[in-house]
């Protein structure tokens, strides 16, 4: 099971970390056992409030908080001044019928484009979706949206390609179009690299080899900002602005690292429980490229306690424990009750009381800030999940093989995703209890991804017990190829499913919720991106740039 948990990395992509506080246990992979499965808003993580965080860690040159801020507001104003000077320009030059009205319309949805790709564009929230709203009326009047990037592409225009190789990547399984776009916008673009500038045809590469809508956008975000300033026109507000968002949201993710190495030091369940793997740090990753923005800082620290219960409970499940013993475990988180866990395993115990313990604090947290108190269904969804590790080990006990399918949507339970997702959507004042038994699209998808991405990896460590190998059990004919082939297809049409639900069901979810499934699915590619040498350099990359 421990192979499957969404909250795994491998122990090299963190050397820094590693250094700092080394892993007990073996840190990585079980290998050879047989499978059976606007304004900124200050965070809690930086408030005043709280200087025993801010101590830790200082801003380079020793700035401090409050002179960055200040800062970080002034810039804020002037990208916001330029926004409403290219709204009145706009405004004016229509109202006086001249010919600029669609340049400046133009200029102005440039403007909004490098906002949202510098990940900036959530200072400018309303006048991000008055330019959104303002183009999408023009283009209902004007033409169909891909009609118009194909005429800039045909222009051998490099943004115009560019445009549309992004666009070609948002299919939702029902545009032959996009599937031509993504090739026609490949092939031309790769034919004219040698040809451009350097800046630009690093720009160009860069986004062939990581498309914007399926990769990590600070990851991205970086690249375009060092673009931008290769440009003759540049406006240094909005690079400074990127800059120092950068820099508060590094400095954000080191005080929640530190917060959460304390936390889990004090915890002891490393110790307790040493064949478990200790690897909080290397957890925390996957919650902070999922759960991004300052805003959900404090619920990245909640979060990452809870993919470390996840993940210990895995290794509990498949390593110290009697099918007995994982039942009564199992009869416990049902019960939630503290005496429950009175005749448990010390190491069941232990873990049990800082899953109620951790549990319970967040639903308090909730009530205070939506008056509603979910505990109730927090304890279920942690039910759930014991359920789907206890079907796995029964599947391993009575040397059962599931059928591929069955094993895939009992993967989606154990890989933790929508235990994850439900506690967020509770955070965020959203009532998810009918999602415990009906798990939406939006949070099933990118555990499908993960899942299917996992066992493809899993395959060619040969590990077993993977959706590749049923599958090839009901499909004997099939060479071990065609079977990746198989699960590689259903990766594409889960990510076509996603891109629906983002599109069109977003708003059925908190703010920030459909983005944050996105990022989900968006880190596995990043996990699953070995080069030739089997290290994984977007990821490095990340790190350097969000956390060391």
């Amino acid at each position: 099971m421990a192979s499957h948990v969404f909250f795994s990395l491998e122990p090299s992509l963190l050397p820094v970390a590693a250094a700092a506080a080394p892993a007990a246990g073996d840190g990585g992979r079980r290998r050879g056992r047989r499978r059976a499965d606007g304004r900124f808003r200050p965070s809690p993580a930086i408030h005043p409030g709280r200087p025993e965080l801010a101590s830790h860690l200082m801003l380079p040159n020793e700035l401090d908080i409050q002179g960055f801020m200040e800062r970080l507001d002034g810039l804020t104003n002037d990208v916001q001044e330029m926004l409403l000077h290219q709204r009145r320009r706009q405004r004016s030059s229509t109202a006086n019928g001249g010919g600029g009205g669609d340049g400046g319309a133009r200029e102005r949805m440039a403007t909004v484009d490098h906002l949202k790709r510098l990940c900036i564009d959530h200072y400018f929230q309303d006048e991000v979706d008055g330019a959104m709203d303002a183009h999408l009326e023009e283009l209902a009047h004007g033409g169909d949206l891909l009609d118009a990037t194909i005429a800039m592409a045909y222009s051998k225009d490099i943004r115009g390609l560019l445009s549309l190789q992004d666009i070609s990547h948002m299919n939702i399984g029902a545009e032959a179009s996009l599937y031509k776009a993504k090739e026609f916008t490949s092939r031309n673009l790769q034919s004219v690299i040698d040809y451009l500038e350097p800046g630009l045809a690093r720009y160009v590469r860069q986004s062939l080899e990581h498309p914007y809508h399926v990769s990590l956008m600070q990851y991205k975000a970086r690249h375009h900002l060092s673009y931008l300033q290769t440009l003759p026109t540049r406006c240094t507000a909005m690079e400074e602005l990127a800059l120092a968002d950068f820099q508060l949201n590094k400095l954000l993710h080191q005080m929640e690292m530190q917060e959460i190495k304390r936390w889990w030091m004090n915890l002891g369940l490393a110790q307790e429980i040493p064949v478990a793997r200790d690897q909080v740090q290397k957890w925390y990753v996957w919650i902070m490229t999922a759960f991004q923005g300052a805003s959900f800082s404090r619920y990245r620290i909640e979060l990452t306690k809870i993919a470390s219960f996840v993940y210990i409970m895995d290794d509990i499940f498949d390593l110290v424990s009697t099918q007995e013993e994982r039942s009564c475990f199992t009869q416990a988180i049902k019960m939630w009750d503290f005496a429950a866990a009175d005749s448990l395993p010390s190491c069941m115990r232990s873990c049990y009381r800082a899953i109620y313990t951790v549990t319970n604090d967040i639903a308090d947290m909730v009530e205070r800030e939506h008056g509603v108190n979910p505990i109730n269904h927090l304890k279920k969804a942690w039910a759930v999940l014991f359920d789907g590790l206890m079907t796995e080990a029964k599947w391993l006990t009575d040397s059962h093989v599931p059928a591929s399918e069955d094993y895939l949507r009992n993967g989606v339970i154990t890989s933790g995703v929508p235990l994850m997702f439900l506690h967020l959507l509770f955070m965020l004042g959203h009532d998810a209890a009918e999602l415990i038994d009906n798990i939406p699209p939006v949070i099933s998808c990118p555990a499908k991804i993960f899942r299917l991405w996992d066992d493809i990896g899993n395959a060619k460590e040969g590990l077993d017990g993977s959706y590749k190998e049923l599958y090839l059990r009901e499909n004997p004919g099939l060479a071990a190829s065609e079977a990746e082939e198989h699960m590689r297809g259903m990766i594409a049409r889960e990510w076509e499913k996603l891109n629906r639900e983002s599109f069109f069901s977003g708003r059925a979810f908190p703010a920030g919720f459909t983005q944050a499934a996105l990022n989900a699915a968006r880190m596995v590619g990043v996990m699953h991106g070995h080069d030739s040498e089997q290290r994984l350099p977007v990821l490095e990359d990340y790190l350097r740039m969000l956390l060391f």
